[in-house]
């Protein structure tokens, strides 16, 4: 350990007195300015550029290419021009092109930006952090974008109300553009300077060019936008946008015989309504009452059997729109690790399943609602003129109840109570963002814990900062971080043995289980220095790098209302990279990174060291490769034995490999492995995948995704914990899981604003157990020597489950039960969308799901099993139809 921080505290130096020595400015480029006029006459919206107002300004052009040849004139000129009135903003494209047969049309749902575009990046703030981008392609598609973190992060959750049509004549095509300034975030200062990018893709060349030359070297986007001045008097406009719905829902099943909850149909409607409120200028207030997500798409199956909980993606459009003002990773290395998924806020804690399950009695059914109901939500966030940036978001679930059928007499039991979440985001910037500072706290408050199964409080909360120089190619940024959770005895003594801490350990030095406590308070941080740009040699390559420390304390728990996979660590990383960013041979593009890590727990003990090198590369025609390896010398695990000692794992090595075809060609083949290799033949992993997407018409797409799985391990995988003659026995065992996924998605697109898409993902997983043991000697160096394998005179199969006769004395010690199963689940969504009027929506949905009882289903391959158990029984169908409707002011 202090060998470790005196080569980081060496490392750090070095790097700074590198920093300090670099010589050229990266970004020494004048910025190019456009004047723009307000507009005198009216102009009509369509695409052609004929409205005699637009002859009141002037062509602004001479774009540079971005890529593939950086700095070079484009293939095809560029031109646009901007105006202004007391409501909106206007811009007009000229897209030259002397093939305009060439043009490629294609056709997409919203934000996926299909075909030719143009976009305009407007940093209406002039913070020189933060822009919004709105894209329109020459089919007609809006993408938009709120672009945050200089151009690091690009939220396409951002849906803005706005306007474009596009025309194609014989010189290329046009395009005209309406956005409302209520839709921007500016001060009140009457003569306005913003910052602007403009840039236009060319689709079957794969050519970017923009109006504002920013080097890729130079590691930065919105800080390098051009200027757009002539902007007088322009006044914040007021936003209020309400958006009432109703939901017409019908769900069709098996029904279940005696069960008087499950009759084969249900049917309700419900109402609720969203909204948006400018409070100020500068402020935003985003509520819901009641919301709906059904049109969402389902989540992928996943199972594990390591014992870490899965994450999963924010798909629900309330909480996804504006997002990035409340995301905050305690890492987000560009190393990466699994580390990097950890969250202070996690949204999907909001409105999730029921924590509770209600006490059954033999004759008993319960009605069990399937997701905790969201009373209300409101979000409150902006960004004033003085660098200030503000984010609030409260929630409140309802008190779910389960209702509970004895022949007929009927009582409740509550599974979820009154929740309240409430989350707080505050940064500052200083000296046009060179400089930030910021702060984070969360708050979950229960209006009862469930006979003590839950925290009755749980907070968390953080400070962090981000300083850059060298004209923002160098960084050094970091947080840290708290927690504090409060409950009954019982419930904090389960926080302390559950997974993520495990204070149970029998060599955990650093902790002491204590069930008189009623309160933990963890703390965790990062701290990391990194490059992101700078000098590029003469072949275009850029030199980029980034190390630095995490750590999670023992008592450290956000998993109220954040995500974390694991507590007791303390992680070292260091990334680094020469990126070519120019043509180079046969190469588009390329790069080669080095990775390396470190791990230790409170108690000192060396848990973890890996080194990775991959390689990645697009070539001239568009395809893209990468490999990697990585080689993993030392590996203990302090979670493997859930409790037990700490695992010695076997040391290993994996590599994986990806190729993907030219994705511009109407077929395009996508292929990805990886393999690992434990030392001694004691572990087996490969995954392969393939995807091909099709698109027969401009207006479809269509693809298939198939995934397989093999994970073999000799001895160590968990079964059960169990007590023999006052100790702790530690049974563990091979294991052998096969998994196999397809994935269908299918894409119609009749206008920009009518899409037909469907989305089907049959699923299955099966581990199978053999050679049971338990563990004797987890730490030795030899693999073997630390376990005992039973043999047939100490374990026997009877009644369903294993018996266990460690002495042989003819007497049962303990049991357990057959841990193999067989999981196939089913999921699809058929969704109908039409936005007949600018924020104004018609769902039609169709969801099936089916998770049939194939556990036993042993005799037949992986394969088989899923395809003859897929459709067996009856499929739960849900029909929804959405209508909302939105004012606007």
């Amino acid at each position: 350990m202090k060998s470790f921080i005196l080569t980081s505290i060496f490392l750090l130096g070095s790097l700074t007195f590198y920093a300090q020595k670099e010589s050229k400015d990266t970004l020494n480029i004048p910025k190019k300015q456009y004047f723009t006029q307000k507009l005198t006459v009216p102009i009509r919206l369509d695409g052609i550029i004929d409205d005699k107002a637009w002859d009141d300004v002037q062509w602004a052009g001479d774009f540079l290419q971005y890529q593939p040849n950086e700095g070079k004139a484009p293939s095809q000129p560029t031109s646009f021009k901007i105006l202004y009135d007391d409501k909106f903003l206007y811009v007009a494209y000229r897209c030259h092109d002397s093939a305009p047969d060439s043009v490629v049309k294609r056709m997409s749902r919203r934000d996926q930006f299909p075909g030719d575009f143009v976009e305009i990046n407007i940093d209406s703030y002039h913070d020189l952090r933060t822009a919004f981008s709105f894209t329109i392609s020459v089919s007609g598609v809006r993408g938009d974008e709120f672009i945050s973190n200089n151009g690091n992060n690009w939220d396409d959750s951002w849906n803005p109300i706005w306007f474009a049509k596009t025309h194609t004549d014989n010189k290329g095509w046009t395009a005209e553009v309406k956005i409302p300034l209520s839709q921007l975030r500016f001060g009140n200062e009457p003569d306005k300077v913003w910052g602007i990018q403009v840039t236009r893709r060319i689709f079957r060349k794969e050519e970017r060019s923009t109006w504002q030359k920013i080097p890729q070297n130079s590691g930065v986007w919105v800080s390098g936008f051009g200027e757009l001045h002539g902007l007088k008097d322009v006044r914040p406009q007021k936003q209020v946008e309400i958006a009432p719905y109703t939901v017409a829902k019908t769900e069709g099943y098996k029904p279940e015989v005696g069960n008087p909850f499950a009759t084969g149909r249900d049917s309700k409607m419900t109402f609720g309504v969203d909204g948006k409120v400018a409070v100020t200028s500068d402020l935003i207030l985003d509520f819901t009452v009641n919301p709906d997500f059904g049109q969402v798409e389902a989540d992928p199956s996943q199972v594990r059997i390591d014992g870490f909980q899965n994450f999963f993606e924010e798909r629900r459009p309330f909480f996804i729109e504006s997002r990035n003002i409340f995301d905050y990773q305690l890492t987000g290395s560009e190393a990466g690790d699994d580390y990097d998924s950890d969250l202070l806020f996690y949204s999907r804690r909001i409105g999730g399943s029921p924590h509770g399950y209600p006490n059954l009695k033999d004759g008993e059914f319960a009605q069990v609602p399937q997701n905790t109901s969201i009373l209300g939500a409101a979000k409150f966030s902006g960004k004033t003129k003085n660098g200030w940036s503000i984010g609030l978001l409260e929630s409140v679930t309802q008190e779910v109840s389960a209702v509970i059928d004895n022949s007929g007499s009927r009582r409740t039991e509550v599974i979820e109570p009154l929740t309240n979440y409430f989350v707080s985001r505050l940064q500052k910037d200083f000296k046009g963002g060179q400089t930030v500072i910021g702060g984070i706290f969360t708050g979950v408050n229960r209006d009862n814990n469930l006979n003590n199964s839950l925290h009755t409080g749980a907070y968390s909360g953080g400070f962090d900062f981000l300083h850059y120089w060298k004209n923002r190619t160098w960084y050094l940024r970091g947080n840290l971080v708290f927690s504090h959770v409060l409950g009954s005895k019982q419930k904090i003594y389960e926080t302390q043995t559950a997974f993520e801490h495990l204070f149970q350990r029998t060599n955990a030095t650093e902790v002491s289980l204590d069930s008189t406590r009623t309160s933990l308070t963890g703390t965790g941080g990062t701290f990391r220095i990194g490059k992101s740009g700078g000098k590029s040699g003469k072949l275009g390559q850029v030199f980029k790098f980034e190390t630095g420390v995490t750590y999670r304390s023992p008592e450290l728990e956000v998993n109220d209302i954040g995500f974390m996979l694991t507590a007791n660590e303390i992680n070292h990383f260091t990334w680094a990279g020469l990126h070519f960013q120019k043509q180079v041979g046969i190469f588009r593009n390329a790069r080669i990174n080095y990775n390396h890590f470190s791990r230790w727990d409170f108690g000192g003990q060396f848990l973890y060291q890996a080194f990775n090198t991959n390689m990645h590369g697009n070539f001239k025609n568009n395809w893209r490769v990468g490999t990697g390896t990585t080689w993993m010398p030392y590996l203990i695990s302090n979670t493997a034995l859930r409790g037990g000692s700490s695992l010695r794992m076997p040391a290993g090595i994996n590599h994986w490999a990806y190729v993907q075809s030219d994705t511009r060609k109407k077929i395009n083949v996508g292929f990805e492995m990886f393999n690992y290799w434990g030392a001694e033949e004691t572990s087996r992993q490969s995954n392969y995948s393939l995807s091909v997407r099709a698109q027969p018409l401009d207006a479809m797409t269509v693809s298939l995704g198939v995934g397989i799985n093999h994970n073999w391990k000799k001895q160590d995988q968990f079964v059960s914990s169990t007590d023999f003659n006052g100790k702790q026995r530690i049974v563990v065992s091979e294991v052998d899981q096969n998994t196999l996924r397809y994935t269908l998605r299918l894409n119609y697109n009749i206008t920009p604003d009518l899409t037909l898409q469907y989305y089907g993902q049959p699923f299955i997983t099966r581990p199978t157990y053999k050679n049971f043991g338990y563990v004797v000697d987890p730490l030795n160096q030899s693999y073997d020597a630390r376990f005992h394998r039973f043999n047939n005179e100490e374990i026997a199969f009877r009644n369903g489950s294993y018996e266990v006769d460690e002495n042989r004395d003819g007497k049962v010690d303990y049991t357990f039960g057959k841990p193999d199963f067989n999981f196939v689940q089913f999921r699809s969504n058929l969704v109908a969308r039409w936005e007949y009027k600018a924020g104004s929506e018609f769902y039609l949905v169709w969801s099936q799901g089916n998770t049939p009882d194939a556990s036993t289903d042993f005799d037949s391959t992986v394969g088989t099993s899923l395809f003859n158990n897929i459709f067996a029984g009856q499929a739960r169908n849900i029909f929804l139809m959405k209508f909302t409707y939105r004012f606007l002011k």
